[in-house]
């Protein structure tokens, strides 16, 4: 199935329901970045937390920032604040181009 890229912001309560993820796909990404099915559900849910429609380029790209952002921090860590949590890895966005 096709898949769409958006940017929203979660809000916490409701941002995504148990019956909206019972009817599509839905997962999120660094930078704000959300993969939603294609087709009328995931359109329905972006409109309703406003979310941007991105290309998947876009997208890739607004993850890659974040996750560079997120390895430099880590970078930056003592030793011993390394040893409790594992260097950030790239996340390719799923679907096609």
């Amino acid at each position: 199935m096709a898949v769409q890229y958006c940017t929203a912001t979660n809000y916490g309560k409701d941002f995504f329901t148990h019956a909206e993820r019972s009817k599509m796909s839905l997962r999120g990404y660094p930078g704000n970045v959300w993969v939603v099915d294609g087709g009328s559900n995931g359109d329905a849910w972006i409109t309703k937390v406003s979310g941007v429609a991105k290309s998947k380029a876009d997208a890739q790209a607004l993850v890659d920032t974040e996750v560079v952002a997120e390895q430099a921090a880590w970078d930056g860590l003592t030793e011993e604040e390394r040893h409790h949590q594992s260097r950030p890895e790239a996340m390719p966005l799923p679907g096609l181009g």
